[in-house]
């Protein structure tokens, strides 16, 4: 039985790492340090892909032999990106200026091929996908943000959680809503000549 290259998540998002191992894959956690606040892109889509590079990079630094996963997710929503809200007070607002509209959920993807103390080969993807949000009530509203679950998420929302039933619906990958495109994981892996069953915990 050939060994299992180490797997190594950059990210502390319990969503990422849960997605992973309902998909057979049992990575190890290190969390990158990254401060998320001093990159910049011109476009939603350009940041995502440069933090998840930097998260990855990061943690690839410390590494010796192992496959690095860096993620990041930004909604944006008429031209603005929205990560996590500050408070409660700007999760309400947001969740306020959204109800009944739609806006663009970005998540960015870094798979490292460290080898021997290096990277020797990387991919960095993006997926993209559509969300398209109910209008809850002020009650409903309320009480979601007392959970303080949008606290937590990029975009104020989430669909494995509570949030769920404020999304009317998607267009595009619903796991990488949720923090992780695992369709374009496999697809990156593939690129590095991996194969994600490979992966598969055995």
């Amino acid at each position: 039985m050939t060994q299992l290259r180490r797997l190594v998540l950059a990210s502390q998002s319990p969503a990422r790492l849960q997605l992973l191992r309902q998909a057979g894959l049992n990575p190890e956690v290190v969390v990158s340090g990254v401060d998320e606040s001093a990159v910049r892109a011109p476009r939603v889509a350009e940041l995502v892909a440069l933090l998840a590079s930097a998260k990855a990079a990061a943690v690839a630094r410390d590494l010796d032999d192992a496959l690095v996963i860096g993620a990041d997710s930004v909604l944006e929503f008429r031209g603005q990106a929205l990560g996590k809200p500050a408070d409660a007070a700007e999760a309400r607002l947001r969740w306020q200026r959204m109800a009944g509209r739609s806006g663009v959920l970005h998540t960015g993807q870094a798979v490292f091929d460290v080898r021997d103390g290096a990277v020797s080969r990387r991919d960095v993807g993006v997926s993209s996908t559509v969300v398209h949000f109910a209008s809850p009530t002020q009650a409903e509203l309320d009480a979601y943000v007392a959970t303080g679950e949008p606290l937590a998420v990029a975009g104020a929302f989430t669909l494995d959680g509570l949030g769920a039933p404020f999304v009317r619906r998607v267009e595009g990958d619903p796991s990488a809503v949720i923090g992780l495109s695992l369709p374009l994981l496999r697809t990156q892996l593939a690129k590095l000549g991996v194969s994600f069953t490979e992966l598969w915990r055995r």
